[in-house]
């Protein structure tokens, strides 16, 4: 029996994704756990794997397409002789051909337009004016839209209408990411709920839909966003707008930590399993996680109904890709060793930076790590990665001059920001895990214990 193969959902955030390239062609036989295609999700280029066997009878989804939502069919598995054309056929079709759905509220009753309008009254209490053409998301003015129980909860508490928003779940059912979407976007122009001064209101809204859209007359050259890029700006506009972020630095003092750097380095074997080569992340990645350990407090994470503190110490480090920023974990960071991490870090940042991380090298963490210290930058502050609490960004060190027992003299400094959910974390709080995690680093030896 001829099946379609569907856009796999790879990550708890992915919506959509693009289907990079396919290592199977028509015609080729197919068997349960072959790479199928490569397909490039909101963190990283993944394989994907088939579950069951057969011939792949038509390729749906061309190479390089960009934008597929989860769960469209994209191929079409067959028995060997049998037809693709045997297969159910994609139901995008109804979102471009939007204003088929009209028919359906003239059927019920030979009246003229005025019966539809009363039914749909009762289905909506703010019902469009019957001239009104089908809503953005493919329904007919009428029609009842389909919305997950979370999704319809979001959207009263928001004031959206469910109209308006484009479904991309089973069906075109409205999810919760849908939802996070349109209000990420603006609220778009309501509907005037009264028919007599409509024609006088209907206007006002008008000029809202072109403000996202600024005329641009200077030379430029547009470069799409990547579906990494799309998810970093909506994650982090998120967090910066629904988390209420606190910022606490302090200067470390790191001369001890980078001699404890040079002899450790100094002793690693020429080549081998067992060689390595520290860097100071490395030994902020282990403080940072010894930390965490006295402080179980911090390594959390904010819900409705409790404040949730991760049993392992999982720390996510910041790495800069060409498509976007991505955060691979050390799992288990206070458990390592120095050689370990920086072992593990070297190897999750390669496959970082060429889009071949599993998932579960990237999802997840408790307490992540930013640090643009070799781009020579002083200080900055960090965006908190949700839906974790803490995230501390490590600045670059450098020689500066400092009192010490009332005499002038220089150190190697490197300031730290911590930024914290006050909603998990308090300002005192902060400070003691930023004081205390100053002594590990200005005091490293206790690193070795």
């Amino acid at each position: 029996m001829a099946t379609n193969i569907l856009m796999p959902a790879l990550s708890p955030t992915m919506t959509e994704g693009t289907l990079a390239r396919w290592l199977k062609k028509e015609g080729d036989q197919v068997k349960a756990g072959d790479v199928l295609a490569e397909i490039e999700t909101d963190k990283a280029t993944m394989e994907v794997e088939a579950v069951d066997e057969g011939v792949l009878g038509k390729i749906l989804v061309a190479d390089g397409t960009a934008g597929v939502k989860v769960n469209d069919p994209i191929a079409v598995l067959v028995e060997p002789g049998e037809s693709a054309e045997a297969a159910p056929k994609p139901a995008p079709a109804p979102k471009a051909e939007a204003p088929a759905p009209a028919p359906k509220a003239e059927a019920p009753a030979a009246a003229p337009a005025a019966a539809p309008k009363t039914e749909q009254v009762a289905l909506n209490p703010q019902p469009l004016p019957p001239a009104e053409k089908p809503a953005a998301n493919g329904h007919a003015p009428n029609e009842r839209v389909f919305a997950s129980p979370l999704a319809r909860r979001m959207a009263l508490q928001a004031g959206l209408d469910l109209g308006q928003v484009k479904g991309s779940g089973p069906q075109g059912r409205v999810v919760k990411a849908d939802v996070e979407s349109a209000l990420a976007k603006g609220p778009a122009p309501a509907a005037a709920p009264a028919a007599a001064p409509a024609p006088a209101a209907a206007p006002a809204p008008a000029p809202k839909p072109a403000a996202p859209a600024p005329t641009v007359t200077a030379p430029h050259t547009p470069v799409p966003n990547s579906t990494i890029r799309k998810v970093i700006a909506r994650r982090l506009s998120e967090s910066k707008q629904t988390i209420p972020h606190f910022y606490v630095t302090m200067d470390f003092h790191i001369d001890a930590l980078l001699k404890l750097r040079a002899d450790l380095n100094a002793k690693s074997p020429k080549d081998g399993p067992a060689s390595f080569k520290l860097s100071v992340n490395d030994l902020v990645i282990k403080a940072v996680a010894a930390t965490l350990r006295r402080f179980p407090n911090v390594n959390a994470m904010w819900t409705e109904d409790a404040i949730l503190q991760f049993q392992d110490v999982d720390i996510s480090v910041a790495v800069s890709t060409p498509t976007g920023l991505i955060t691979p974990i050390i799992r288990k960071a206070d458990q390592k060793g120095l050689s370990t991490i920086s072992n593990e870090m070297k190897d999750l940042a390669v496959r970082a930076r060429t889009g071949k991380l599993k998932p579960e090298e990237f999802q997840g963490g408790g307490f992540s790590i930013s640090n643009m210290g070799m781009y020579g930058v002083r200080e900055f502050s960090a965006i908190i990665n949700p839906p974790q609490a803490g995230i501390l960004a490590v600045a670059a060190g450098e020689p500066r001059p400092v009192v010490k027992d009332g005499q002038l003299g220089i150190a190697t400094l490197m300031t730290c920001t911590l930024s914290v959910d006050h909603r998990v974390i308090d300002g005192a709080l902060a400070a003691e895990f930023l004081q205390a995690l100053k002594g590990v680093v200005e005091e490293p030896l206790s690193l070795m214990l």
